[in-house]
Parts: structure tokens; C-alpha cells; sequence
């Protein structure tokens, strides 16, 4: 998926590699950029076969062995099968959004989890050529001491933003170069504004 960056006049386009090194240039009011994992709908698939066994258990059971068996059997069916469609849904694709005040990232076709950033919290942005699920042990959103907080849908190029508290933030999303131009180039007008009602 290509980015998407609305330049002061409403238009779309992208910033040269050149353009976070020069101050005068200002960037996009507004830039998106999205990641997506199809396979993640195969997990889709499983849950709804798992809901359904739970359903066909529930109906159609001939268990001799007692109710509470069943019961158990038809509720962790459900459970699981629920568990792995929300997962789908809620991580099956990533959209970030970058504006002059605030990153955020909204997971899924619900828009939840979502995680707003102001840019004043934000340090410094800086690409990741390859974010893997290994590093952050598994899919979705993901915390670790060491590390910070991810939200990891595919493989991949990422954009790490690393916030004054001394944590990172880092998201899956294609163009992630383009992010990180746009990021550093809003904190250097922030910077700038700080400077100048100092």
C-alpha cells in the first residue's frame, strides 16, 4: 500500500529523502499510511469453524459422558473461536496518521485499539528496515520492558518514534521512510515555535 499525503492545498504527494535535512521545507498538513496482513484471515476462518463446532456441540451433542463436559466443551469452543475473529479483526491491518499535533494509529476495521501520540511527548522518529512478530513475540499490539510498546501486523518496515519519557513506540506500516520525514520535520516547527516564545 502506497502512502497518502495531503500537502497544504489539500493535494497528494511525498517528501524526497532530501527534505528532512532542510529546514525551510515544511511538510504535508496531513500524511496517512497504512499496512495490511491477508493472512490473518485464515485465523478468521479457524475461529469460525471453532464457533461453529461449539454451536454443532451444543445442538446436535449425543455426550454420555454429562452435562458439564459438554458445557466446558461448547463454552471453550466459542470462547477460542471468538477470541481468534476479534483478533482478526481488530489486527488484520494497521492505519497511521500524522498530522501537525499528534501521531495516531488505529488497529483494524473498528479503529480499536487506537493510540494517540501528541508530538510534544515525541524525541525523535527513526525508520526500521525489518519488524518481525519474533522480535515483539507474536501479532497485534504488543508490549515489552526492554523495548517499549508495538503494534506488529506483517513483517517489515516499521517507524520507530521514541518519546521523552525514554520508551518507544514502534508500528508495522508501508513507507515508513515517508513517516519519519514528515515526523521530524513537524518537531523541528515545534522546536522552532518552543524557541521563539522562549
Amino acid at each position: 500500500m502506497r502512502d497518502h499525503s495531503e500537502g497544504p492545498q489539500g493535494h497528494e504527494g511525498s517528501q524526497s529523502p532530501e527534505s528532512d535535512k532542510q529546514p525551510g521545507v515544511t511538510p504535508p498538513a496531513v500524511w496517512t499510511g497504512r499496512a495490511t496482513n491477508r493472512v490473518q484471515w485464515l485465523l478468521a476462518g479457524v475461529g469460525a469453524a471453532c464457533i461453529a463446532l461449539g454451536i454443532e456441540l451444543a445442538v446436535d451433542s449425543a455426550w454420555t459422558a454429562g452435562l458439564a463436559p459438554l458445557v466446558m466443551a461448547v463454552v471453550g469452543c466459542v470462547a477460542a473461536g471468538l477470541l481468534m475473529v476479534y483478533g482478526t479483526l481488530a489486527f488484520v491491518h494497521v492505519a497511521v496518521r500524522v498530522d501537525k499535533d499528534t501521531l495516531e494509529v488505529r488497529c483494524g476495521h473498528i479503529g480499536v485499539p487506537r493510540t494517540r501520540i501528541p508530538l510534544t511527548h515525541v524525541v525523535g522518529a527513526d525508520f526500521d528496515p525489518r519488524v518481525t512478530p519474533r522480535q515483539w513475540g507474536g501479532w497485534g499490539y504488543r508490549w515489552r520492558p526492554e523495548k517499549g510498546t508495538a503494534v506488529v501486523v506483517r513483517r517489515g518496515e516499521g517507524l520507530v518514534v521514541r518519546l521523552g519519557d525514554g520508551r518507544t513506540f514502534t508500528v508495522t506500516v508501508d513507507d515508513a521512510e515517508a513517516a519519519v520525514r514528515v515526523i521530524r520535520a513537524r518537531l523541528r516547527l515545534l522546536g522552532g515555535g518552543r524557541t521563539a516564545s522562549a
